[in-house]
């Protein structure tokens, strides 16, 4: 018979090499007995010769917890006792309380011998790269602070910066929120109202009330004059002090002589009062006939010239 000629240097059909396999499987576990030799000598040597100072480490911070959690309850009555506002009180009885713990918990990782320094410089590079990264949100942390702090404004103020006025409603650490007079709800960033003027029309117990009006040049001043503080007379929301109702001439107009009526009223009765003396001082001056003037234009014809085309 024709004897068959083998190449050995024909290519295995196989789509990997054997060898390769088996050293990968070889390598993979040997990688898991380091491991686990590792591990096993971890839990012998670390963790069972320092069960006891676990122990009283877990005890040291449970003691130190509890006495943490009194102490914020004794800061929040002192604060409670001295009538300081509610959102400051919650704000630093959270504050207080998170800066005594993390000092309980460095102070203990220190007795059982864990190296705090290498932690600190840990926490303070992490501190430095979440602080790039949330600037914006720390400057709203920061004006929050200094909200709760100087106190411009509180819960119940009616606030306005720039385009946005409001009732405010809460003041949160990074941010506060405002109810619109028509129920719109805004939230607007601690920082922005921390570093930017603002107008808080409630702060103060009193504010003056002023209502302007318009009469005509052949008008007696003394009549209007006369007649509004009478209407200002009639109301018991008017106050004496710090000043008497008065009527002062403001301005005189190509149409007009304006006045207007400054007298004081307590904070919560500005509108109510504001709306009722206009409609008051309208209703009058139709009821004495006085006229208020409006723009208007009269146009003449001469007679004897005709019109351009």
């Amino acid at each position: 018979m024709d004897s068959i000629a083998v190449d050995s240097t024909a290519k295995s059909s196989l789509p990997f090499e054997p060898a390769v396999v088996t050293e990968t499987v070889t390598q993979t576990v040997e990688s898991m007995n380091q491991f686990w030799h590792k591990a096993r000598d971890f839990f012998t040597d670390v963790l069972l010769a320092n069960v006891p100072r676990i122990i009283i480490a877990l005890v040291l911070l449970w003691v130190g917890f509890r006495l943490v959690n009194y102490l914020t309850r004794m800061v929040r009555k002192i604060m409670q006792a001295r009538e300081m506002d509610k959102s400051l009180q919650d704000f630093l009885g959270s504050l207080i309380g998170i800066i005594l713990k993390v000092l309980i918990i460095m102070s203990v990782m220190q007795m059982i011998g864990v190296a705090v320094t290498s932690f600190i410089a840990i926490l303070g590079a992490a501190g430095l790269a979440i602080g790039m990264a949330l600037q914006g949100t720390l400057q709203n942390f920061a004006g929050g602070v200094i909200i709760l702090l100087l106190k411009p404004f509180k819960v119940g103020d009616f606030i306005e910066q720039g385009s946005i006025s409001g009732t405010v409603t809460s003041i949160q650490i990074f941010n506060t929120v405002l109810s619109t007079p028509d129920n719109k709800v805004v939230i607007v960033p601690n920082s922005q109202l921390a570093t930017n003027s603002l107008i808080n029309y409630t702060k103060s117990e009193v504010r003056r009330v002023d209502v302007s009006v318009g009469i005509r040049y052949d008008e007696s001043i003394n009549k209007v004059r006369k007649l509004l503080l009478d209407l200002a007379s009639a109301y018991p929301e008017v106050l004496k002090e710090p000043a008497v109702p008065v009527v002062h001439v403001t301005s005189m107009g190509e149409s007009s002589v304006n006045l207007q009526l400054r007298l004081w009223a307590k904070t919560e009765d500005y509108w109510p009062l504001y709306f009722s003396l206009n409609q008051a001082v309208l209703d009058e001056f139709s009821k004495q006939d006085i006229k208020t003037p409006f723009n208007q234009l009269s146009v003449r014809f001469e007679e004897g010239v005709s019109p351009t085309k």
